[in-house]
């Protein structure tokens, strides 16, 4: 059962019924409302009809269910695994890869790929084909580095060190012009787009300190590539972050316009560096080897990446 609580926002209606609502944050059409077994509570536990009308202010704590296991199986999948041992295994996540099953995305996802590998992952987590070991997510154009846990223990290991931010996570993205500072601090909460539930944004209501960290490693005609830090893990919070200094990630389909120069180009970001406490073993780093979509670009703007150093 996945549950999140929602800020109810909008300026065109006096007030929503609770199943536009829904359907409106983009986790599901209204038809499978009744297929994930989804409820609607207010912030006392009492469970609203759908029918019921809310108005803008008001939370709500919104409950669902994953797609069922039936609908979910292993499946080969090329995946380019950097290390793996009997507790993690640490992949090279393709661009367009879903990490985990959902509505729409029941086959060729990172997990029924890690399904088919690992044989005993499944039953290390009690049946679960949903999310099994599942440390982190990567968005689906995002591409890189990601790792998951082979048992229950692996996985509290690694993923207290996410909640404690103890784990250093390093990006590089190209982007449309230039930060205003060669390194720097992006500080600003984010939380859901009141005007676009799939979209997040900065400083909306019920918003989520965020920080994130860059370097300019390269500038050339009118792009940068950078080198990206960060200390919070909020959905999208990259490509909002980017956005909201007027340099948004190239190819970003939501948070930025086609480019002219570049009009088939893709999600320019990568999860490139991964420095995490492994058990048993202790310490590793990782590093995602550069795509063909970023050396591509990268050579015809003119800008050299090899000899970037990592930020603190």
């Amino acid at each position: 059962m996945n549950s999140e609580q929602f800020h109810v926002q909008f300026s065109d209606e006096q007030t929503i019924r609770v199943d536009r609502f829904v359907a409106s944050l983009g986790l599901f059409s209204r038809s499978q409302i009744s297929k994930r077994s989804v409820s609607v509570k207010d912030l006392s536990g009492d469970e609203l009809k759908f029918s019921r009308h809310l108005k803008d202010g008001d939370t709500i704590l919104l409950e669902w269910d994953d797609p069922p296991s039936s609908e979910i199986n292993p499946e080969p999948l090329n995946l380019d695994v950097v290390y793996e041992d009997n507790n993690c295994i640490v992949i090279d996540k393709k661009q367009g890869v879903v990490v985990h099953p959902a509505y729409g995305h029941t086959h060729g996802t990172l997990v029924q790929g890690l399904l088919y590998r690992c044989n005993e992952l499944e039953e290390a987590f009690g049946g679960d084909r949903v999310r099994p070991g599942i440390v982190h997510r990567l968005d689906k154009d995002t591409s890189g580095l990601i790792i998951a846990a082979k048992n229950t223990e692996a996985l509290e290991f690694l993923s207290a060190q996410f909640r404690n931010r103890s784990v250093k996570k390093t990006y590089l993205a190209i982007i449309r012009g230039a930060p205003p500072f060669s390194e720097g601090e992006i500080e600003e909460p984010i939380g859901r787009d009141p005007r676009d539930r799939k979209k997040f944004a900065i400083r909306t209501r019920n918003a989520k300190y965020a920080l994130t960290r860059y370097r300019v490693l390269g500038e050339s005609k009118g792009y940068s590539l950078i080198q990206l830090r960060i200390l919070t893990g909020r959905t999208h919070q990259i490509r909002v972050h980017l956005q909201s200094i007027g340099c948004p990630v190239l190819g970003d389909p939501i948070y930025s316009r086609k480019n002219p120069a570049f009009p088939e180009v893709s999600l320019m970001l990568l999860s490139w560096k991964l420095a995490i406490q492994l058990p048993e073993i202790g310490k590793k780093r990782f590093s995602a080897a550069l795509p063909i979509r970023f050396s591509t670009i990268l050579s015809e703007l003119g800008i050299e990446y090899f000899n970037s150093e990592g930020i603190s």
